[in-house]
C-alpha cells in the first residue's frame, strides 16, 4: 500500500439518508475534483482559498449526477494534512455509488479502514495515542466515555509521556556520552539528579497503570449481575432498570434459564446489567445450565445486586439468618466485588416493615420492581462503586490495552535502572534498561512504529475515517 496516491470513501454511514459525506484525499484531490465538479458560479476549484465551501454539480460528462456543497481543505490545512475535498452530496445509496465510482475512474483508489486518519498521523496531524482516541470517540456511548476519548484527543497523555520521555533521553544521553569518556573517569550525569527522575517517573507509571483500572471501566461500561432466588422480581427489576419489558415475567419459577444483559447509562457512565437465572437445587437440566451461566457472569461481574423477596422473609417462608449465610457465601467467594442486597416488593409491605427488615440487614435497600419504588435510589447506589474523581478532575486516564501494556514493560525497566542505581552498575549496563524504557514509550504515542502495529491499530476503525 502506498500512502502518496489519493483515495476516496465514504465519510458518513451507508444507507440513505438526507446528506452523504464523501472525501476526497491525496496530491491529486483537488484536480480529481476539478475534473467532476462544476460550479455554479463558474469558479475553478483548485484557484479557491483553503476551508470554503462551494455550490455545483457533479457531472460525469454531460450527466448531472447531484448538486453538491464541495468543501476545500488545502495541504497543510486539513484533517490528513493532505489536500482534501469533501462533497455533500444528496443521501441516496445510488448518487453515494456514482460519485465514489467517478472519482475511481479519475485515478483515485478506495480508502482502507482508518486510512486517513493513518495519514494524519504519518503526516504528523496528531500522535498514535491521538489517532487511536479517534477510535474510541466515534465508538463512545456514554458521557464518561466520550470525555475520555476528547481528553486524550487533546493529547493530555501524549504530553505528559512525552515529557518523561525526553527527560529520560536527555540523561541517556549524558550517560551514553560517559561511557565515550571512561578512560577519563569523566560523570556527566548528575547521579542525584537522575535518582530524582527515576523515582518520579516511577511515580507517574504507577499512577497512570493504575488509571487503567477506572479507564477500562469507564470505557467499556459496568458490568452489574442481579442474582438471587427464582422468581425474587430479577427480570422485573431488569426491565424496571431499563423502563422497557426486555426481560419475559413469570410468577411461574424458573423462567428465566438463559442470561440477558442490555446497558443504560446512569450519569453519564454505562452500566451492563445482566438478568440471571434462579439459584436454587434443581434437577431441569436446562435449568441447571442457566445458574452455571449466572455464576460465570458473577465472576465476570464489577457489582453484583443480590435480590431478595421482602415478603418471604417477613412471612418465615425465609429466615434472616438463612439470608445472612447466603450473603456470606457470596462475599466469601467474591470478595472483590462490591455486593448491594436489595430487598424487592416493598410496595405490599408496611412502612413498619420495612423498618423491621433495615434493622435486621445491614445496609438493605428496599424497592418495588414491579412499581418503580425506590429503582433510582439504587441507580444512585450503583454510581458510589464507580471512581469518578480523576475524571472530574481532568487527570490522564488510562483506557487502551495497548498503552496499558507498554507502561507495564516500561516500569519493569524504570525498575531495573533503579535497582542498578542501588547496585552502582556502570552506565553501559544501565544504558540498556534506559533504551529499552525508552523504546516502551516511544511505542505510545507512536515515535517508534512497525508496519504490522499500524496495521493492528487502524485496522479496527471504519473506513472513511
Amino acid at each position: 500500500m502506498t500512502h502518496h496516491d489519493t483515495i476516496v470513501a465514504l465519510a458518513t454511514p451507508s444507507g440513505a439518508g438526507a446528506i452523504a459525506v464523501i472525501r476526497l484525499s491525496g496530491k491529486d484531490a483537488i484536480n480529481i475534483a476539478c475534473k467532476i465538479f462544476h460550479s455554479i458560479s463558474g469558479k475553478n476549484l483548485a484557484k479557491q482559498k483553503t476551508h470554503t465551501v462551494h455550490l455545483g454539480h457533479i457531472k460525469d460528462g454531460n450527466r448531472i449526477l447531484d448538486e453538491v456543497l464541495a468543501t476545500v481543505f488545502k495541504n497543510p490545512n486539513s484533517y490528513t494534512g493532505e489536500d482534501t475535498i469533501e462533497f455533500s452530496c444528496h443521501g441516496s445509496s445510488f448518487i453515494q455509488q456514482e460519485i465514489i465510482q467517478l472519482c475511481l475512474r479519475k485515478n483515485a483508489r478506495m480508502a482502507t479502514p482508518g486510512e486517513f486518519t493513518l495519514r494524519s498521523f504519518l503526516n504528523g496531524k496528531m500522535d498514535l495515542s491521538q489517532a487511536e482516541a479517534v477510535a474510541d470517540l466515534i465508538s463512545s456511548d456514554s458521557a464518561a466515555s466520550h470525555q475520555l476519548a476528547i481528553q486524550q484527543m487533546r493529547g493530555g497523555f501524549s504530553s505528559e509521556i512525552a515529557a518523561l520521555r525526553e527527560e529520560l533521553l536527555n540523561f541517556a544521553s549524558l550517560i551514553e556520552l560517559e561511557l565515550d569518556f571512561a578512560e577519563e573517569d569523566v560523570a556527566f550525569a548528575n547521579r542525584d539528579d537522575f535518582q530524582k527522575l527515576i523515582t518520579k517517573i516511577s511515580f507517574v507509571l504507577k499512577r497512570l497503570i493504575d488509571s487503567f483500572a477506572t479507564g477500562n471501566v469507564l470505557k467499556n461500561g459496568i458490568p452489574v449481575a442481579i442474582v438471587g432466588e427464582p422468581n425474587v422480581g430479577k427480570s422485573t427489576l431488569l426491565n424496571a432498570l431499563l423502563n422497557e419489558q426486555r426481560a419475559i415475567v413469570s410468577d411461574i419459577a424458573g423462567t428465566t434459564r438463559d442470561t440477558i444483559e442490555d446497558e443504560i447509562s446512569i450519569g453519564g457512565i454505562s452500566f451492563r446489567f445482566i438478568d440471571t437465572a434462579g439459584i436454587r437445587e434443581t434437577t431441569d437440566t436446562i435449568e441447571g445450565l442457566g445458574i452455571k451461566k449466572t455464576f460465570e457472569k458473577i465472576d465476570q461481574a464489577q457489582v453484583v445486586v443480590f435480590l431478595i423477596d421482602s415478603s418471604r422473609l417477613l412471612s418465615g417462608e425465609v429466615t434472616v439468618a438463612n439470608l445472612q449465610i447466603e450473603i456470606g457465601r457470596i462475599k466469601n467467594k467474591y470478595p472483590q466485588k462490591a455486593l448491594i442486597v436489595v430487598g424487592n416488593k416493598a410496595d405490599i409491605i408496611t412502612s413498619k416493615e420495612k423498618t423491621h427488615l433495615k434493622d435486621s440487614i445491614d445496609s438493605l435497600q428496599l424497592i418495588a420492581a414491579k412499581t418503580g419504588e425506590g429503582v433510582e435510589d439504587l441507580k444512585t447506589s450503583l454510581l458510589v462503586f464507580v471512581n469518578t474523581g480523576a475524571l472530574k478532575n481532568n487527570q490522564t486516564i488510562v483506557t487502551n490495552t495497548r498503552h496499558y501494556d507498554a507502561l507495564l514493560k516500561a516500569l519493569e525497566e524504570i525498575t531495573r535502572v533503579q535497582e542498578g542505581i542501588d547496585a552502582g552498575l556502570s552506565g553501559d549496563l544501565m544504558a540498556i534498561d534506559i533504551r529499552q524504557a525508552l523504546y516502551y514509550f516511544g511505542e505510545i504515542t507512536g515515535e517508534i512504529t512497525n508496519d504490522d502495529l499500524l496495521g493492528n491499530i487502524f485496522a479496527n476503525f471504519c473506513i472513511g475515517k
